[in-house]
């Protein structure tokens, strides 16, 4: 075997190991939640007298379900003349009629909704939260996102957390009303079911910092000011203000037992814009305080999981050229005995992929008694996690590169249920076909190394290799198919106006 083979070799193990490395800290993350399991945490006592809240309402054009959201808002069971409600909306498009109307409309049964709209989006969402919060009269602060529908006994529910002084802020669990709409949402609620279920239970009953996922939570406002208000230097306002708020000292608690439903992206464009936004804004975030808490005297457990948890999005970054060197590895391989390599291949192997299986099965099995199903959707849960990895990579390096660009919000068009048509609603993601292109050419790129691991009777590499040719593959497919449609829409309405 001669130099250049020997090199490509020890490269490709060395990603491994590190993909390895990210997958053994879900094992450990998935032993702390069945450790904690047990351990759930109870309010001191109550208060006497209740305290006013403030919910904010962040908005950006909202059409289609703002309207829910507010509506759901209002049947909050709390005391009229104790609650307020904010809508913050930096709408430039019809969302601006229908909230205002909806914010009229209680006005008059009495409820104390006030609606404020800004003409530019400076700061975006995080902007809109600090203006918010100059005018709240509340003394604890709830924020929801448009695509939320808040039940009505949430703030009865966890409010009395507060009793103990150092609570800053509390999260509820995100549920998903349209999971089982398609394949895609199936996917992305069992992802997001996995970090809410046993991210965060895990971290937070063990002394590790967490962080507010910018809605379904409450804050204490001087918690808030203390931290240092909300800042828009990141994409994640909501992971920066977590971190900076924990760093002073607030101790935050997490409630998965109450479950607050929302929409998940039907579609895949606005779906990775999400995923980019989260990907660029943890590295953010990552860049700007991770110094701050290795200089600190935080326990070293702390400062361990920060990293894992703000700068895991790295991950990404490394599957590009791990991928890019299987199939030159392939065809080294078939010149040796392959077999041979299977003892180390096999254990990384398990460690970088089967780790999610086990992490995603146990939070499925936490919430559902038929958590057994989930096993059917786990190679696709793999495929599109390696499929995200182009697009991941772009957010991770325009954050690392300190590439300016806007808050992009995700579209919701007001789905709950399987069957209903979206396609004809307005707000279609950005489309840029770079990112799909690149997945196309990758997933072509499997579609050789499965071939020549075929031929060579490499039967214990093919289902590897066939995994990645899903991952990329799908998420190619499906946002070309995505980009075609929003072409011929828009000329459709091109031939209409004119």
């Amino acid at each position: 075997m001669n130099e250049f083979n020997y090199t490509l070799i020890i490269l490709y193990f060395v990603l491994l190991a590190f993909l390895s490395i990210y997958g053994s800290h879900r094992y450990y993350l998935a032993f702390l939640f069945m450790k904690t399991l047990n351990d759930k945490k109870t309010p001191e006592k109550e208060f006497e007298i209740l305290p006013r809240v403030t919910i904010q309402l962040p908005l950006y054009n909202e059409m289609y379900v703002v309207e829910r959201l507010i509506d759901s808002v209002v049947k909050t069971d709390y005391p009229k003349d104790l609650l307020e409600i904010q809508v913050l909306d930096d709408s430039n498009d019809e969302t601006v009629e229908i909230a205002s109307a909806r914010v009229d409309h209680y006005k008059k049964e009495g409820f104390d909704i006030e609606y404020i709209h800004r003409s530019n989006r400076d700061g975006f969402k995080a902007g809109a939260l600090e203006e918010g919060m100059a005018k709240a009269k509340g003394e604890f602060i709830a924020v929801f996102d448009a695509d939320f529908i808040p039940t009505p006994s949430f703030v009865k529910k966890t409010i009395h957390y507060f009793t103990e002084p150092g609570i800053g802020m509390i999260q509820m669990r995100w549920g998903h009303v349209n999971r089982e709409y398609s394949l895609l949402t199936k996917l992305q609620a069992i992802f997001l079911d996995g970090h809410f279920v046993i991210e965060h239970t895990a971290r937070n009953r063990t002394g590790r910092f967490f962080n507010f996922n910018g809605t379904a939570g409450i804050w204490r406002k001087q918690t808030i000011i203390d931290a240092g208000g909300w800042q828009h230097d990141t994409l994640t306002e909501d992971l920066d203000l977590s971190y900076r708020a924990q760093m002073k000292g607030w101790n935050f608690v997490y409630l998965p037992m109450y479950e607050v439903p929302a929409e998940l992206p039907v579609d895949i464009i606005a779906f990775k814009s999400q995923q980019h936004r989260w990907a660029k804004g943890s590295i953010q975030t990552a860049k700007k305080l991770l110094g701050k808490i290795f200089k600190s005297d935080y326990p070293f457990k702390v400062k361990l999981e920060s990293v894992f948890h703000l700068a895991g999005n790295v991950n990404y970054l490394v599957m590009i050229p791990f991928s890019l060197l299987i199939l030159p590895l392939i065809i080294v391989r078939t010149e040796l005995d392959w077999s041979k390599w299977l003892i180390i291949d096999i254990p990384l192997f398990l460690l970088a992929t089967t780790s999610i299986s086990a992490f995603y099965l146990l939070s499925q099995k936490y919430i559902f008694s038929s958590w057994k199903k989930t096993f059917k959707y786990l190679p696709f849960l793999m495929g599109l996690g390696i499929g995200l990895s182009v697009n991941n990579s772009v957010a991770v390096l325009e954050a690392l590169f300190n590439h300016e660009s806007e808050f992009v919000r995700t579209p919701k068009f007001g789905v709950e249920g399987g069957g209903e048509d979206w396609t004809k609603k307005k707000y279609r993601a950005k489309r840029k076909l770079l990112v799909p292109s690149i997945e196309l050419i990758l997933g072509i790129y499997f579609s050789v190394a499965v071939y020549i691991a075929f031929i060579n009777h490499m039967w214990f590499v093919l289902p590897f290799l066939l995994l990645f040719l899903y991952g990329y593959l799908f998420i190619a497919i499906l946002s070309f198919k995505s980009i075609i449609e929003s072409s011929l829409k828009r000329r459709k309405l091109l031939k209409v106006n004119n």
